[in-house]
């Protein structure tokens, strides 16, 4: 169908489209009010990564990964006061919903012997705390002296202690987290809190999430909104790109969670992505309407959206595969989330700007201020006599000086890109002194870190030879300079076997250890350690680097001792967010590579077949890809590290930064083909869609500049760097693209470049 005809059409069709988009949208809004967020990385782990499944596995049987914590800091633990408020923080939160156990030194279990035999205690006896310095030295001695207690509940210099608590398979993680600081921070303690584990991690990146959505989206709109005021000097000019960036907002979350899906750390950037994105279709197409002086309205509209109708969807279709091009390579599930949905969302901008925003103009455009507007004398705006004139002038003068800054630009930025790092550790998403991230620190520095290690044995496990397998895994690992502590159910059989016979070790014989069980059955330490079945047990401890490097070697530390230890009788497998940490720092640069590579081919060739000239592809492309390289070498040179963050970036760019390339090269080959002459379509095209260009990167960069106020840190350079990378494609749209066209037709065209005439 001719394009004049279809967009004739969609005029005819007005009230229908606008009628339509109303009750979508009526609809997809109600939709939003079951809006809930899922911060939690575990749950998206791949279910086809080896490390990743076990983790899961375990967490499910063990409650591994549903442990909070709660690190109590003072001078002194051993205080009376000081213990008063730990029995209290104990008993407070063991009532809580949804909590299926509570350690603490107020609590925890104490194996010794005695004159009337083996006696299996507390290590504190909460009704009678100590009270006397010899009591108290007493305590110091027996925690500090036990591997089981020290740097696992209680620092080595005795000014923390820990609360850890397990919460119940499908308890409601946000709900059980916030109660538990709600209630204990009810208690107006005088020593220092600090929570931490991964229910808390998740609760509290779900609330700044919510902050940062409810705080900086009416910024961002606020600030789009003054520029576009700015740019068109007209309600429609603001009012129609934003309600437009809205309306896509609303569907794709709408759509989002109608199919189930939740907000994640990453789609939290969807709503400021598609008011940033979203926005650009409709100004290019108010830009081309606003160019034609044509007292018909109808005709004004219809001739616009021909024209402008191609660039805009060869746009659209180009930032929806750069973030399509996600799902390939990616490592997290909440990645491949994003990618859909913000392509499903620029999908629906792309739509409303051609069929919605047409017919909203032809309804509500006064025909009489449309035939002042045309009557009224051109005024040259602003951009155009301070920019883009003299922009104009320099391509035309210096090409070859330009396409030089840029060529050293360019091998400056691939020094750069060999200096990048990588960064998966979660500690990094937060400021520094945000409480959080202290208390990292705090276990980091205190109790051996906090990223969980599991080691599985399958076997039986009342077992001598899995017993003591375990007790010899557990001290290989302590030697491990990253490793502090190692707790399972083979220590506490080791330590009921030193009250008994003096002898921390595992006895011999297999009936012994089941009278050593009776002991301990019953016990809620078990259901940490060991299966109902008694057919699988873990070790439990912590990694302290956050070194990616560390993580590689401390991996193949343990890869040679499971492969010579593990037995048909008691099979060994580890896994821990150490080993998920190491997967995903590898699946950046898998992801990055191959979005990256896919995108650009997808570009080009897409760019080629609808301009029906493959040259007209590459060179399209060659601005964002310049943009990109500089991309990356101003995060190699800065220190910005890449992380499941920021690796978004390059593909986000390169979606978006590619539009402006389409928008320069649609233009000129359109004017070039009726003038047959290369300067004068060069000059047309700068001057015209040049000047949407601009408002559209400023808009877009203001948006995405919003994230600077993020609590979250990668989302603050997330922001940065899309932000300098629009500004980077746009650069290179106006510049590096105008030149390589001059030039490419400058031989071809020769008098049409030469200034004298």
């Amino acid at each position: 169908m001719n394009l004049k005809k279809f967009t004739e059409k969609i005029l005819t069709f007005k009230w229908f489209i606008i009628i339509l988009v109303a009750i979508c949208t009526i609809f997809f809004s109600y939709q939003i009010k079951n809006l809930s967020i899922d911060a939690d990385i575990l749950s998206s782990l791949p279910d086809n990564d080896p490390d990743a499944t076990l983790l899961k596995r375990i967490g499910e049987k063990f409650g591994g990964n549903s442990m909070g914590i709660i690190i109590l800091e003072t001078d002194n633990i051993f205080q009376t006061e000081v213990l008063e408020h730990v029995r209290s923080i104990t008993d407070t939160i063991s009532f809580i919903e949804g909590i299926s156990s509570v350690s603490s030194l107020t609590n925890i279990i104490n194996i010794k012997g005695g004159d009337f035999g083996i006696e299996i205690g507390r290590l504190v006896d909460e009704y009678e705390l100590p009270d006397t310095p010899e009591e108290f030295q007493t305590l110091r001695n027996n925690v500090l002296s036990n591997e089981m207690y020290k740097g696992s509940i209680v620092s080595d210099d005795g000014t923390a202690t820990l609360i850890i608590f397990t919460l119940e398979d499908g308890a409601n993680v946000n709900a059980v987290a916030k109660t538990v600081i709600n209630k204990t921070g009810a208690l107006h303690l005088p020593e220092k809190l600090y929570y931490i584990g991964s229910p808390m991690l998740a609760t509290y990146i779900s609330d700044l999430m919510k902050s940062d959505l409810t705080r900086l989206l009416p910024f961002a709109f606020l600030l789009i909104a003054i520029i576009l005021l700015l740019s068109f000097r007209s309600a429609s000019g603001v009012i129609l790109p934003l309600l437009t960036a809205v309306i896509a907002i609303i569907w794709s979350l709408g759509i989002m969670l109608i199919l189930g899906y939740k907000m994640s750390m990453i789609s939290n950037n969807i709503p400021i992505i598609l008011l940033a994105v979203g926005s650009a279709y409709t100004i290019h197409v108010l830009n081309r309407i606003n160019q034609l002086r044509i007292t018909d309205r109808n005709k004004a509209i219809s001739m616009a959206l021909a024209y402008v109708m191609i660039p805009v969807m060869l746009a659209a279709t180009t930032t929806i595969i750069g973030f399509i091009s996600f799902i390939f390579g990616a490592y997290l599930e909440m990645i491949v989330d994003f990618g859909i949905f913000t392509a499903l969302g620029t999908f629906f901008a792309c739509l409303l700007s051609i069929f919605f925003v047409p017919a909203l103009l032809d309804v509500f455009t006064s025909e009489k201020r449309n035939k002042y507007l045309v009557s009224k004398k051109v005024k040259k705006s602003f951009l155009s006599e301070n920019f883009l004139s003299p922009l104009k002038i320099l391509l035309f003068k210096h090409p070859k000086y330009i396409l030089t800054t840029w060529s050293v630009l360019i091998m400056l930025s691939i020094v750069g890109v060999f200096f990048i790092k990588r960064n998966v550790d979660i500690q990094e998403y937060f400021k520094k002194g945000n409480p959080t991230r202290e208390a990292e620190g705090i276990m980091i520095e205190k109790f051996g870190g906090s990223k969980p290690i599991f080691v599985l044995f399958k076997g039986d496990m009342q077992s001598p030879e899995v017993l003591k397998k375990m007790i010899l895994t557990g001290e290989y690992m302590e030697r491990s300079p990253d490793i502090y502590t190692t707790q399972s159910i083979a220590d506490l059989i080791a330590e009921i076997n030193f009250a008994i016979a003096g002898v921390r070790e595992i006895p011999d014989m297999q009936k012994k250890i089941e009278q050593l069980w009776f002991l301990l059955d019953g016990n809620d330490v078990m259901q940490r350690f060991v299966s109902e079945d008694l057919d699988e047990g873990i070790i439990i401890s912590k990694f302290k680097s956050p070194d990616n490097e560390a993580k590689k070697e401390f991996a193949r530390y343990m890869e040679s001792f499971i492969r010579e230890n593990s037995t048909e009788d008691c099979q060994i497998e580890i896994t821990g967010m150490p080993f998920v940490d190491i997967t995903m720092d590898r699946s950046l640069i898998n992801s990055q590579l191959g979005s990256i590579t896919i995108a650009i081919i997808f570009v080009v060739i897409i760019v080629g077949l609808i301009l029906r000239s493959m040259s007209s592809g590459i060179y399209a492309s060659i601005p964002i890809i310049a943009a990109i390289i500089i991309l990356f070498g101003v995060m190699g040179l800065t220190g910005i590290s890449l992380n499941i963050a920021t690796v978004l970036v390059a593909s986000v760019a390169l979606g978006i930064g590619i539009d402006y390339s389409i928008h320069i090269i649609s233009h000129f080959n359109h004017t070039y083909q009726i003038t047959d002459n290369a300067k004068i379509a060069i000059e047309d095209t700068i001057m015209i869609s040049g000047k949407a260009i601009i408002i559209n990167v400023i808009s877009v960069s203001a948006g995405f500049l919003i994230l600077i106020f993020s609590e979250m840190v990668p989302l603050q350079y997330f922001g940065f760097l899309i932000a300098f990378s629009m500004l980077g494609s746009s650069l290179g749209a106006l510049t590096l693209l105008p030149v390589i066209l001059i030039l490419v037709h400058r031989k071809k065209n020769n008098d049409h470049f030469n200034p004298g005439k």
